[in-house]
């Protein structure tokens, strides 16, 4: 697996500096728009490559099966060469230095997909409510593979909510690590939906809240889930072990971060 981006696709990703005002506007807000991140054909060769996977383990949504296991499949950039580019040398990075650390590591991915005929509703939640983090200023990326509004299922958050802060939730450790679902009560008239266009991104606080409902369209709603973390961040749920990623900015005091995937 390649450190850095081959050069026949250098042409894939977008790169964008954020401003001030952008900065300002993700510490205020918790989220920010990006636009497009991925060229037309970067995004078609995610679009391949992730389909490819997601054919092989998931295939089509089937009624009876749990939001989990229609909806998610973790750990993509283990398996595309495309996603695993974008995660640890594409766009996102510069974004999560400027917004989380100077030192950064790739926390996880997934492909987070609501196929047609998939009307299940992922209720309003944190992200740090399965995996808590400390430092606790993880930050969520979606990039989204299809257009997606209203119809096909795209997010709803709660714009300013990260500012109250991680909400507690009592779960087992068993629970967090098979994602029960946890459902948040939220007033309805503060949050928005976000529509996005094929190729574009978006990061968030991880306290932000959030949800998603049902894809009632005849078109599928394939959204790519990159977590970046502070390099020294440790696992709260889970001995305060460190949490194991690829150190892709900076420095970290921990060794087995140090070396993990080193000869990648």
């Amino acid at each position: 697996m390649p450190t850095l981006i081959n050069e026949k696709h250098i042409d894939d990703f977008i790169y964008r500096e954020l401003t001030n005002e952008d900065v300002r506007f993700y510490e205020d807000q918790g989220y920010l728009l990006l636009g497009r991140t991925l060229t037309d054909h970067g995004l078609e060769r995610m679009r391949q490559q992730c389909m490819e996977v997601w054919d092989t383990h998931q295939g089509a949504y089937e009624e009876g099966k749990t939001w989990v296991q229609n909806s998610l499949l973790v750990n993509i950039h283990h398996h595309s060469e495309a996603a695993r580019q974008y995660f640890f040398a594409g766009p996102l990075v510069d974004v999560s230095e400027r917004l989380i650390s100077p030192n950064i590591k790739g926390a996880s991915t997934q492909l987070t997909f609501k196929m047609r005929g998939n009307m299940q509703t992922f209720h309003w939640h944190q992200d740090t409510s399965y995996a808590q983090l400390d430092p606790d200023n993880t930050m969520t990326t979606l990039t989204v593979l299809d257009d997606c509004d209203l119809d096909n299922g795209c997010l709803w958050i709660v714009p300013g909510s990260p500012k109250k802060g991680r909400i507690e939730v009592e779960h087992t450790l068993e629970d967090k690590l098979n994602r029960v679902e946890i459902k948040l009560e939220v007033d309805e008239s503060e949050a928005i939906p976000v529509p996005m266009k094929a190729g574009e991104g978006l990061v968030f606080h991880n306290w932000m809240l959030h949800k998603s409902e049902g894809n009632r369209s005849d078109r599928d709603r394939r959204v790519l889930f990159m977590r970046y973390a502070d390099a020294d961040a440790v696992e709260v749920y889970n001995e305060r072990k460190p949490r194991l990623g690829r150190l892709l900015r900076g420095t970290t005091r921990f060794t087995e971060v140090e070396a993990y995937e080193a000869n990648l």
